[in-house]
């Protein structure tokens, strides 16, 4: 047995677990061993995929291969040869279950539309290739079919070389196609126009783009993937998509993307469902083959080849288009057999008695070691419930590899207390438990809500709190009192959530503004309608209407993060908490953060025991500018006064006023932040 490794370290009580985390580790080294022929070419190199199968452009002519095991024969077909089984067109078997074919040049062009015909003993039927690099619809026939991509002038990047600012990281999660005020399908120009300027104002310095790889049914909101390599041609060319990820560069914006490895569409003619004939070519035989609750299939992590394609498809999104790391969607459902569904994850055995997919969480520490190695400031964030240890841990210290594991306590939090307790009965206690409770050794993305909170059949926070008042009284001028509360409370989980970071925040497009309503992508039950498909800007844009001051609010609120360099690294100290009066304060290097959740009552000359010296007020949620009420006069500098008891450890009593249902942020002022 090797040394303990520093997870187990880090967490003592991992330590009944030494065997099982060393011999997950020990899993990884050998397949990546056996993977790399024993070291003599990288990870890299191995998932290098994409540059051999699918269609590539040679000084020679077009060249096309495929992997397809169970088929006994395969032809081109598209519109180059009226999608007829064309015996010039046909591939030939090589080896390892591979097909290839070469053509001339003029055989194939730049546009051109084509699927395989797949013939396995007993069936044929058509597919799209496996590795397309581009997959359009029909407008007509809703049929979908690959594209030969070869552009005569191919986008160049200007802008290479960029590395993100993750100090701390600051995540807009958005959407493309609802990017748009227009009841439509926005696209990849209409979001580099639109709206990457609005996230700039806004102060974000990633976005993380749901939906980007190809899905038939977009509504699934890209869950369901079909095509793994295709960037989604229903909101523009690869072109376009690679200028988005450029400009973004160009200000200083990381691109993150969601990507889906979790499972795949169920679908036989658009995905790989049923790629070569077989069942089982990418996906679990079997019981296993079928998620029980998403209806789509699961990966088979245990084969070579399926390793292959999946590293290959990280290192292509690197590669080709730029991005900068990705949010890797559903790892619960990867990690257990029974995809975390009925678990209850209460102590450290529910996550080493041996019901867990080691296969998937080798190919999740493969994965991390590889995309980190192709782009070593590259950034990786897990989607995961269960709890996990060592999810952002390096696999050199027992864990998978993530610079970032998703803090989803939080947003279930959030949800729990508004709609279960009364104002009276929120507790800072337990809020500043929800927000600073995590692994020491594992950063996280915490948020009050992303898309999840977001769509049909949830509710955001700010529609919980303010239902359908928010249809009758968001003028400015119209004083309501559910309103008022809705719009400071709104401001207050933001702060709260937001400044108590280990790793970053997150939110999710139009959230910062209170966007009303949820999210519904057209659909039978709603005819097909794209009215809750899209962000309706002209909200916030109205300075008549209240959705600005929260807008203006995550501004600055943004900006007083971004302007503390390493915020997520300063220490974080509990000051004061009392549930009875509804106070919370606590500090961050040389800034003071003090909430009063109280409902009803509003407090003058209340003490904290703080740093002497100097403080002034940088940011109010009550300030008029963000539609509070403005109670109090931040312009007023405030002094700590000296008691003898706390004299060694230089700190005084700072006495504030404390209007009810209102949070503000003090700075010490003997010490400035860095210029943003």
């Amino acid at each position: 047995m090797i040394q303990s490794l520093g997870l187990i370290k880090n967490d003592p009580w991992l330590l009944p677990y030494e065997a099982a985390i060393n011999g997950r580790y020990q899993y990884a080294i050998q397949k990546e061993k056996e993977l790399t022929d024993n070291g003599r070419q990288t990870l890299s190199d191995f998932a290098s995929g994409y540059l051999y199968f699918g269609l590539h452009k040679t000084a020679q002519g077009w060249v096309f291969r495929e992997w397809a095991p169970h088929a006994t024969a395969i032809y081109l077909i598209g519109t180059f040869n009226q999608w007829t089984k064309d015996e010039r067109y046909r591939m030939q078997r090589i080896e390892n279950g591979h097909w290839e074919i070469h053509l001339d040049e003029e055989r194939l062009h730049h546009g051109d539309l084509f699927k395989l015909y797949m013939e396995w003993p007993g069936g044929c039927g058509e597919r799209i290739p496996a590795w397309a690099r581009r997959v359009v619809q029909d407008e007509h026939t809703m049929i979908f079919s690959a594209q030969i991509w070869e552009p005569p002038v191919p986008y160049v990047f200007k802008h290479t070389g960029f590395e993100p600012d993750t100090h701390p990281l600051l995540i807009y999660e958005c959407h493309i196609g609802m990017a748009s005020e227009e009841e439509k399908v926005s696209t990849y120009t209409d979001f580099r126009l639109r709206i990457l300027p609005r996230i700039i104002r806004a102060g974000y310095n990633a976005i993380q783009i749901m939906a980007i790889q190809e899905h038939p049914y977009y509504g699934s909101f890209g869950y369901h993937v079909s095509s793994f390599f295709s960037a989604s041609s229903r909101f523009g060319t690869p072109e376009e998509l690679k200028e988005l990820i450029d400009e973004a560069h160009a200000s200083g914006i990381a691109v993150i993307m969601d990507i889906v490895h979790s499972h795949a569409v169920k679908n036989e003619v658009e995905g790989l469902g049923r790629f070569d004939g077989s069942y089982d070519q990418y996906f679990h035989p079997g019981e296993r083959r079928e998620h029980p609750a998403w209806d789509s299939l699961c990966f088979c992590y245990g084969k070579n080849e399926v390793l292959h394609f999946l590293l290959s498809n990280c290192k292509f999104w690197l590669e080709e288009y730029h991005f900068d790391g990705f949010r890797f969607d559903g790892v619960t459902s990867m990690l257990y057999y029974s995809h975390g569904l009925g678990e209850s994850f209460s102590h450290y055995g529910d996550y080493y008695n041996g019901r867990q997919d080691g296969d998937a969480i080798l190919y999740l520490t493969l994965a991390n070691k590889l995309i980190h190695q192709v782009k070593p400031l590259a950034i990786t964030i897990a989607e995961e419930v269960s709890g996990m240890p060592g999810l952002a841990v390096t696999p050199e210290d027992g864990g998978y590899g993530f610079d970032y594991r998703m803090a989803m306590n939080i947003p279930d939090y959030w949800i729990k207390t508004i709609k279960e307790k009364q104002d009276e009965n929120w507790l800072p206690s337990s809020i500043w438990w929800e927000t600073t409770n995590r692994r020491a050794d594992e950063k996280t993305i915490s948020y009050a809500e992303s898309h999840d909170q977001a769509m049909v059949g949830d509710k955001t926070i700010i529609f919980r709190l303010i239902d359908s008042e928010m249809y009758w009284h968001m003028r400015a001028d119209d004083r309501n009192f559910t309103v008022d509360r809705g719009i400071a409370l709104h401001k207050m989980i933001r702060l709260v959530t937001a400044s108590t970071i280990n790793g970053g925040y997150l939110n999710f497009i139009g959230n910062e503004f209170g966007h009303p309503e949820w999210i519904d992508f057209p659909r039978t039950g709603n005819g097909w309608s794209y009215k809750y498909a899209r962000r309706q800007w002209h909200l916030v844009d109205d300075p008549g209407l209240k959705y600005h001051y929260l807008a203006d609010f995550d501004r600055e609120m943004i900006t007083l993060i971004r302007c503390e360099k390493d915020f997520q690294r300063t220490q974080i100290s509990k000051i004061w908490d009392s549930d009875g009066d509804q106070i919370l304060a606590y500090m961050r290097r040389n800034l003071l953060f003090v909430f009063n959740f109280n409902p009803m009552r509003s407090f003058t000359g209340y003490g904290f025991l703080v740093p002497e010296g100097e403080y002034r007020v940088v940011l109010n949620t009550d300030a008029r500018r963000f539609g509070g009420f403005e109670l109090s006069d931040d312009a007023v500098h405030h002094f700590t006064q000296s008691d003898p008891l706390y004299a060694g450890e230089k700190k005084g009593w700072l006495k504030l006023y404390i209007p009810a249902r209102s949070a503000v942020v003090l700075e010490k002022t003997d010490t400035h932040r860095l210029p943003c």
